[in-house]
């Protein structure tokens, strides 16, 4: 190979290298994904068996957020009073966040801060230290509307492609040297074109202008660092939440404290009427429904024991008509011969003929034969009034105006709902207490009384009954429940609140445990039932650790 070749192929292939990382500024190409550099604000923390302190640095100012440590729940009513290195300034207060100027916050280095707070009778010492990096390193700004590459990157990548590129012309590489002629031939026709006489300048110059038909200035480029706190799940599994999350998600902690409890079965349960607080309002024969004076009662309306809800009158079919009137008929000729009976009588009984007994008897059938006559003339007049049989509130109507009831027809059912029972089915066998609850589903528990359990049925599935002792409890008539009773046997656990205990998305129980300001950490536990408002984690978390109590499950769904 000639020996003058060897550089144009070099400088060449130096510049064929640099061609694919070509990218022109201000143009996107698709969705970018989100800067993979974000890092969170400096910040400070610090915690004491009274409070816990974040202090987050930005923007030439403090911000603080004062929690109490055992519930995470905000403190807004405090003094604090910090010591920093331009001397002791006191925090102002906004939203139950507190702010202060710190000017030296934008010095680099590690500031040692020391917070007096005062809220109510507490006062606690909290010292903290926050460490401010030194700031990044200034880029220059690009120059010309080409690709631009960091310079570091460039001389790195041209020693490389030249280290290789030695080598393939020590091998004579045919590809490589194909290429590298078709680059040479192209520089040739080029420089024969413009008549210039420096040939290898001017194959240089062509192999440059065909690989890169924009500008050649390289400049570096450094992305700054995106500082913001984002609620984030962390690679193993943990989630970082700002203060300010926390605040937005209401989290709420509590300690665990191990302790010895009655051991609870579980019973599905059925909410049901009190048998002698309750009745139905049924129509005794067919007939049409019309409404009394003020209307048929609506859904919820109170009623009073005997007060008519409904009216039925009668109505008749064909054929029983036709007896109707047959028997009107017939009627009407018994009347008549009585009538002419009891006259003859009395005619007769003036004289002796007949006694007066005869007489009384024949009077007493005449108005019999009467009494029938009228009772068959008012068979379509006599309605039926439907009353309330018990004092309570409507809880099911199927009354209309003018519609057919047929006989035997739940028209209204009356409950009074401060006498629920609950109708629970036990499987297990174990001997219920007295005692039981069901959940409230706002986290309470409402508590039962025992009424009464039955026999084990084919399926060994024992009836028990409980009252409702909760008057204003929110349970409604034929809502399917969760009874947990306990039973005599004691078991050692964690109690703790059922929104405590969520589904891990392996399916396992989980619960979160905050380990520090900021970071909350998923355990799997294994729990037992308690009562309506808690369950008892018997394994999976220790005692003294602080279990999110109020807000797990939107915290389970951070990313």
């Amino acid at each position: 190979m000639l020996p003058f070749l060897r550089p144009l192929l070099a400088a060449f292939f130096l510049a064929s290298a640099h061609g694919p990382a070509v990218a022109h500024t201000g143009h996107a190409h698709g969705d970018e994904p989100p800067p993979a550099n974000v890092q969170t604000a400096p910040r400070a923390t610090a915690a004491s068996a009274l409070f816990e302190l974040v202090a987050v640095a930005g923007g030439g100012r403090l911000t603080l957020y004062l929690d109490r440590f055992a519930t995470n729940e905000p403190v807004a009513d405090a003094l604090i009073e910090v010591e920093t290195p331009d001397g002791p300034v006191t925090a102002l207060v906004q939203d139950d966040v507190y702010y202060l100027e710190a000017p030296w916050s934008g010095k680099a280095g590690a500031h040692e801060l020391l917070f007096t707070v005062t809220a109510g009778d507490d006062i606690d010492f909290l010292t903290g230290t926050l460490t401010i990096p030194e700031p990044a390193a200034a880029a220059p700004a690009p120059q010309g509307a080409g690709a631009v590459i960091s310079a570091a990157f460039a001389q790195e990548m041209t020693e490389a492609m030249a280290t290789d590129i030695a080598e393939r012309l020590r091998r004579n590489d045919p590809a490589f040297l194909a290429i590298g002629a078709a680059g040479f031939l192209a520089g040739v026709g080029v420089m024969a074109l413009l008549r210039r006489r420096r040939l290898a300048a001017g194959v240089a110059a062509t192999a440059l202008v065909l690989m890169f038909p924009g500008s050649f200035v390289f400049a570096q480029t450094v992305a700054a660092p995106v500082v913001r706190d984002v609620a984030q799940r962390l690679p193993d599994g943990r989630v970082f939440a700002p203060k300010q999350a926390q605040r937005i998600l209401d989290l709420r902690t509590e300690s665990a404290v191990e302790a010895d409890h009655r051991r609870s079965i579980e019973m599905p349960g059925r909410v049901i009427p009190d048998p002698n607080a309750s009745g139905f309002v049924q129509t005794a024969v067919g007939g049409r429904l019309s409404a009394p004076e003020g209307g048929f009662p609506s859904l919820g309306a109170t009623v009073t024991e005997g007060q008519v809800l409904a009216v039925v009158e009668p109505s008749l079919s064909a054929i029983d008509q036709s007896s109707i009137r047959q028997a009107q008929g017939e009627l009407d000729q018994e009347i008549a011969i009585a009538e002419r009976q009891v006259d003859r009588f009395r005619k007769l009984s003036g004289s002796g003929a007949v006694s007066q007994t005869q007489l009384d008897e024949a009077e007493i059938n005449l108005a019999g034969f009467r009494e029938r006559r009228a009772a068959l003339d008012d068979v379509k007049l006599g309605a039926e009034k439907l009353v309330a049989p018990v004092s309570g509130v409507i809880a099911s109507a199927d009354a209309t105006q003018g519609s057919i009831a047929e006989s035997n027809t739940v028209i209204f059912h009356i409950v009074d709902p401060t006498r629920l029972w609950i109708e629970a089915i036990s499987y297990g066998g174990d001997e219920v207490a007295q005692a039981a609850s069901v959940s409230d589903g706002a986290g309470g528990a409402i508590p039962l009384g025992f009424a009464g359990a039955g026999f084990a049925d084919g399926s060994q599935a024992q009836p028990v009954l409980f009252r409702i002792e909760d008057e204003g409890s929110t349970l409604r008539l034929g809502q399917m429940v969760t009874v947990v009773a306990a039973t005599s046997i004691a078991i050692t656990g964690i109690a703790m609140p059922r929104d405590a205990v969520i589904r891990g998305a392996n399916g396992e129980y989980i619960v979160y445990a905050h380990t520090s300001p900021e970071v909350f950490e998923p355990r799997p536990v294994r729990t037992a039932p308690l009562d309506g408002a808690r369950v008892l984690i018997v394994a999976g978390v220790a005692p003294g650790d602080r279990v999110v109590t109020q807000g797990a499950e939107l915290l389970n769904q951070l990313r």
